[in-house]
């Protein structure tokens, strides 16, 4: 089977634009990517990244938010966006022949922004209302909690959203001025996945992108220092959320495929040793998974599960029995395989749409400035070795290096230390 052609090209204003061309579909995704995010803001702003991505959807200088809304649904085209740590993303999925009037519209959200007061007061309340949202969502709050007593003190630690405080203290002129700074060629990506030629997308491109600015801030960032600490935090719920978890490795570590068999084994799918162990056996929990979270110089790996108020303690037992196991007993021929092949199967499977496709091209573009093929990275994980997986479990699981953040209506509960010794 032939790969896909896909092809990288750099725009003379800077504008970096990646193709792939699916010729079996009939559809495009496209989206602009920004390689930057709720990390490379300031404290006193936490939050804009976030904000200013609501902002682009109300209205630009010669659209209404209903405009956009409506010009998208006329031609029965998908459109979203969101905000991560490291990058954000506006992205839409049409038939091929409305490429053209996706990417004016693109254009103009990304570059032609209103920042009405009036929009700007509204989408105050929005947030708020998104904000409060997660504190009544558990098993998110939980994560937050988690990392931001793991990475403290640190822009990973913060929430995306930001919080009420800094949310209400945005201004129109600060927004201004972040967007001004930000929104410019050289943090801009754009990748389109489909039924396309390459050089017909950048001339439609180019054409629409020719006026944005290539002004480039540098970012002065420092890894994250982490401080595994044990928070419990008293809340009146049905149940309670666990979170326990460790270091793990950056986005392009030598030892990343090692690392998502590792996570794969531990709780990453139903056969996972986690899900065996505290659902099917115990019937401790309805939900227990982990999973790693990979930055361009940090990471983590988290466990979590919701379980009864009294049940934590032996929850916690329980997974700790199974990481110390990971680190001292070598994983069985048949486990390994198993994880391989789930791993491919799953990585396979989410490449099969265009939407996946571009994002897969884009964080690529962010994280290693190149393209992996498939076949490449199907490899990277069928080198994996038990003594690899063993290896690195000795490396993220070391005694003294497991943080844990439980809520629930578990007042006076106690962790002491020695109860997360790894050793």
């Amino acid at each position: 089977m032939t790969q896909p052609l896909i092809v990288r090209d750099v725009l003379p204003n800077g504008l970096r634009l990646l193709t792939e061309r699916m010729p079996h579909v009939r559809s495009v995704s496209i989206g602009v990517w920004l390689a930057r995010g709720s990390r490379h803001e300031p404290q006193q702003q936490s939050g804009i990244a976030h904000f200013v991505e609501h902002m682009l959807f109300k209205g630009t200088t010669t659209r209404s938010a209903e405009d956009i809304a409506q010009t998208i649904d006329s031609i029965g085209g998908q459109m979203d966006a969101f905000t991560a740590k490291e990058y954000a993303s506006y992205y839409i999925k049409v038939l091929d022949e409305h490429l053209p009037l996706a990417v004016d519209v693109l254009a103009d959200i990304v570059m032609r922004p209103a920042f009405s007061k009036d929009d700007i007061g509204r989408e105050k309340k929005v947030v708020l209302e998104e904000i409060k949202m997660v504190e009544d969502t558990p098993d998110d709050l939980v994560h937050e909690l988690f990392t931001e007593s793991f990475w403290e003190g640190h822009p990973l630690g913060r929430p995306i959203l930001g919080t009420k405080d800094t949310v209400e203290a945005l201004t129109i002129e600060g927004l201004r001025r972040y967007f001004g700074g930000v929104y410019t060629a050289p943090h801009m990506i754009i990748a389109a996945v489909g039924n396309i030629e390459h050089q017909q997308v950048r001339d439609i491109v180019e054409r629409a992108f020719s006026t944005v600015s290539n002004e480039n801030q540098e970012l002065a960032d420092a890894p994250p220092r982490v401080v595994p600490r044990i928070i419990i935090r008293n809340k009146e719920l049905e149940q309670s959320h666990v979170c326990l978890g460790t270091s793990g490795y950056q986005q392009d570590h030598k030892d990343r495929y090692a690392s998502y068999v590792l996570n794969t084994v531990l709780g990453g799918s139903m056969s996972s040793r986690l899900f065996q162990n505290v659902r099917e056996k115990r019937g401790l929990a309805y939900a227990v998974f982990s999973g790693l979270s990979a930055y361009r110089d940090a990471g983590s790996m988290t466990i979590y599960a919701g379980c009864a108020n009294d049940a934590v303690g032996e929850l916690i037992d329980v997974v700790v029995a199974e990481l110390r196991r990971m680190k001292d007993e070598q994983l069985p021929e048949s486990e390994l395989r198993r994880a391989k092949d789930h791993l491919k199967g799953s990585l396979m499977l989410n490449l099969e749409s265009t939407s996946s496709r571009m994002s897969h091209l884009a964080r690529q573009e962010i994280y290693f400035d190149r393209q992996f093929g498939l076949d490449e990275t199907l490899e990277g994980v069928e080198r994996v070795s038990r003594d690899d997986v063993q290896r690195v479990g000795r490396d993220l699981l070391r005694d003294g290096a497991l943080a844990a953040t439980v809520l629930g209506a578990v007042n006076g509960l106690e962790i002491p230390p020695e109860r997360l010794s790894l050793g």
